[in-house]
Formats: structure tokens, C-alpha cells, sequence
């Protein structure tokens, strides 16, 4: 008989939805953590404590505000190179626990700033910090999800985003009726909250399976899809997983490449260029659409542009923040239905509409009699723009073999590109990979018995 259990159980003995769950968890404080970051500075630079303890007070003052709040996505970027480097030597777990430790000194230097250099560097740290973990959070998701939640989990980390982006608002508010140094210290050392919990869930779960695989630990990646499919080692499913990560990545170490190789044609079987191209494109756009300007300055731009009350700009911005937790919400629910592609064009459409609106009404409250009537219209927009910045089943070998096909660079009429179901031909061949595993682990089987047979007629031939 084959053993399908291990003799002790890992991970506490979670398997399936279980340990999937606990996965969930610890990527999702991670970008709950990314979320609060993003806001919680738009409380801190219209605080008046901060501002005198820093030196910050005046207009002739705000280049250096802006490069304070600035600079912390400077750090995200080289946070984000450092994970790029060293991050696939580490490990998706150690990378995570690495960056959490950068932001845990991050953020004491913040909290307990008294000086601008001070600041400076701690939002410096902080930044690296998380551009380590944000770089890595996704990736370990999606490689320890099962395909049918793969999707949802992805969007329910970015709803997770914005929860915590949600929670930093409504709590710039709460303490803009208290004043004083706790009104922008401590949303700054809260931030410990979510690094608690990353530093008490990431060590005890389990490494990504591809990462694994890549690094020739075949056994211990085979023990984490059984567990995190709640399926025996020697399942043929389990076994067919393994042989198509493997596959794969044997097929992206033949054909990788060096950076200046990225635009040749030769040796590029594998479209490295257009993968980058479409991950990193997609991202920078949506970076560029403007979410950072309502993120970190939604509070500055009501009260000088619309001309609102400090209390009424922190509160305005809070309940933004909810709608915008709750149009991402929404996002978990459509995805799978109108697909990837359709939610980011019809987002990016009402973005645009939303700026054109807002533009126009903020320059006619500047020159028109009603003024105040047209920068009170705009709010309305600011809160549309959040509900559309927040609104395909494919695994990632599906994605491999996908570019491996030479698809054209316009995929509008390409069914395998723009469908929002999982194309019958990948699932096919995963099914016919299971058959091949079944029949594999049956041959085995019957060797294993053929040879515990003959074991035991030897063994009854000498007694006798």
C-alpha cells in the first residue's frame, strides 16, 4: 500500500478552505496595511501639531510638506527592486517577514519623529518596508489559491486595500476633535495592529508551491498542494498540479533572458516583453489615473479648493473612503462575471468622466458668481470617482501556454484572451494530465503490490 498521509500534520493540521483562509489573512492585513499607509498621511499634514513640531507651518513651506509625503512612495519603489532582486531567493514568507520588519522600524521613526530628518527617513524605511511586502503579498495569494477562488481572493486583497485606507480616514477624523500630538502620532503607531498579526500568521504557513518547485524542493511543494487542495500526496489531481508547475517552470528557464534581450525577437518564445509590458503597463496607468492625489490630498484639495471646514474635509473624505470600500466590494462579485477586462474599462471611463466633471466645475467656482455652488457639485464627483476607481478564470499555466501560442498583440477578437470562462481546451488538458497521473500512481501501485507479493511467498517459502 502507498502512504498518503504525512506522519505529522503541518500547519496545525489546516487543510483546503482552512488553510486557504489563513493565507487570506495574512495578505490581506498586508494590503489592509497598504491601504492605511496610503491615507493615513492626508490626516497628518493637515494637523497643526505636526506641522509646528516639523517646522511646516506657511505656504513657503509646502515643497517641503509635498517631498515628505512624497518620498515615502520613493521608498515603496525601491522597496518594490528590493523584492525584485532578492525577494526570489528568499522566498515569498522570509520577503514578507523582511519587509515587515523594515516597516516596524518605519514606523517607530515616524511616531516618535520630532524633527524633519527624522520624518524624512522614517518614511524612507516605512516605504521600503512596504514595497517589499506589496510586491510579494499577491504573488504568494495567487500561487497557494485554488483556480476557482484565485480571482475573488485577488480582488477581496484589494478590497482589503481599501478597508484599511477606509479605517485610517474614519480615524483622522475621530482625532481631528482631539488635537494635540496623539491626533497624527497615533494613526502613525497604529500601524503596529497589522504588523502584529503578519508577524503571528506568515512563519507557520505554507511557502508557495511554484517557488518551491523552482528551487528544486519537490517533496516539500507536493506536501503544500495536498494540503492546500485537502487531497492525499499521491492524488492524481495533486500529482497533476505539480507536473504542470514543474513544467512550466522548466519551460521559463529554458527560454529566460536578459534584460537587453527583453527587445529582441530571438529566444523570446515565452512573450517576456508583452507579459511585462501588460503587468507593469497596467499598473503604472493605474497609478496614473489619480487615485494617489485623492488618496493623499482629497482632505487638502476640499478645504482649499472647495473651501471647507477642516472637520467637514476629514469627514467628507471619510465617508469617500466607505464608498470606496463598498463599490470594491462590488468588484468581488462582478469579476468573475463581466471579467478583468471589462471591470478595468468601464472603471476607466468613469474615472476620466469624473476628473472632466470635477475640472470644470472647480475652474467655474473660481471665476463664476455662484462659485460656491459649483465647488459644492464637485464633491458629488469626488465621491463617483472612488465608486469607479473600486469596481477570467485562468490559471497560471493557463497563462504560460497562453503566450507560449504567439497571440496576436490585439486581442479584441480573441477568444481565449477575452473570454470570461476558462477556455475548454486548458481545461481538457487538464483533465488528460489527471488521467496520465491516475494511471501513473495505479502502475505504481500494482508494482508496489507485485513486489509486496513476491516479498511474502519468499518470506512463507523460508519459513516453510
Amino acid at each position: 500500500m502507498t502512504v498518503s498521509t504525512v506522519k505529522k500534520k503541518p500547519y496545525f493540521g489546516l487543510t483546503g478552505g482552512w488553510l486557504t483562509f489563513w493565507v487570506t489573512v495574512a495578505c490581506a492585513t498586508d494590503m489592509s496595511l497598504f491601504g492605511y499607509d496610503q491615507g493615513v498621511f492626508s490626516g497628518v499634514v493637515i494637523t497643526r501639531d505636526f506641522l509646528e513640531v516639523h517646522d511646516l507651518v506657511g505656504p513657503e513651506k509646502t515643497k517641503t510638506l509635498s517631498t515628505v509625503t512624497a518620498i515615502y512612495d520613493v521608498g515603496c519603489f525601491f522597496g518594490a527592486i528590493v523584492a525584485f532582486t532578492i525577494g526570489e531567493q528568499l522566498g515569498r514568507k522570509k520577503a514578507i517577514m523582511l519587509g515587515t520588519t523594515v516597516m516596524a522600524v518605519g514606523a517607530i521613526l515616524q511616531a516618535a519623529s520630532f524633527s524633519l530628518a527624522q520624518m524624512f527617513v522614517g518614511r524612507i524605511i516605512l516605504g521600503i518596508g512596504n514595497g517589499i511586502n506589496t510586491a510579494t503579498a499577491p504573488i504568494w495569494q495567487t500561487e497557494t489559491s485554488q483556480l476557482k477562488w484565485r480571482g475573488k481572493l485577488v480582488i477581496f486583497e484589494m478590497m482589503m486595500n481599501i478597508f484599511g485606507f477606509c479605517l485610517v480616514n474614519w480615524i483622522n477624523y475621530g482625532l481631528s476633535f482631539v488635537g494635540g500630538s496623539i491626533a497624527w502620532r497615533f494613526p502613525l503607531a497604529f500601524q503596529f495592529f497589522f504588523l502584529i498579526i503578519l508577524w503571528s500568521t506568515t512563519p507557520w504557513l505554507p511557502e508557495s508551491p511554484r517557488w518551491l518547485i523552482a528551487h528544486g524542493r519537490q517533496e516539500e511543494a507536493t506536501v503544500v498542494l495536498s494540503c492546500l487542495e485537502a487531497k492525499p500526496i499521491d492524488d492524481p489531481f495533486v500529482i497533476a498540479q505539480r507536473n504542470e508547475i514543474e513544467f512550466s517552470v522548466r519551460y521559463e528557464r529554458e527560454n529566460s533572458m536578459r534584460w537587453r534581450d527583453l527587445w529582441k525577437k530571438k529566444g523570446n518564445d515565452s512573450k517576456t516583453l508583452r507579459r511585462l509590458l501588460l503587468g507593469a503597463g497596467s499598473q503604472f496607468m493605474q497609478q496614473f489615473g489619480g487615485i494617489n492625489i485623492m488618496s493623499y490630498y482629497l482632505p487638502t484639495v476640499l478645504m482649499d479648493a472647495v473651501g471647507l471646514s477642516d472637520t467637514m474635509a476629514r469627514l467628507l473624505a471619510a465617508c469617500n473612503a466607505l464608498s470606496y470600500l463598498v463599490f470594491s466590494g462590488l468588484a468581488v462579485l462582478l469579476v468573475e462575471r463581466m471579467g478583468r477586462r471589462g471591470l478595468m474599462l468601464l472603471s476607466t471611463f468613469g474615472q476620466f468622466l469624473c476628473f472632466l466633471i470635477i475640472t470644470i466645475l472647480l475652474r467655474f467656482s473660481r471665476i463664476s458668481d455662484n462659485g460656491e455652488k459649483f465647488a459644492s457639485a464637485s464633491v458629488a464627483f469626488f465621491f463617483l470617482y472612488y465608486g469607479a476607481f473600486g469596481i477570467a478564470n485562468r490559471s497560471l499555466e493557463d497563462m504560460d501556454e497562453y503566450y507560449r501560442s504567439n497571440p496576436t498583440l490585439i486581442v479584441t477578437k480573441d477568444p481565449d484572451a477575452i473570454c470570461r470562462r476558462r477556455p475548454q481546451k486548458y481545461i481538457q488538458r487538464e483533465e488528460e494530465e489527471i488521467e496520465r497521473a491516475a494511471a501513473a500512481v495505479d502502475k505504481r501501485a500494482l508494482s508496489v503490490g507485485a513486489v509486496e507479493h513476491a516479498e511474502w511467498t519468499s518470506e512463507m517459502g523460508s519459513k516453510n
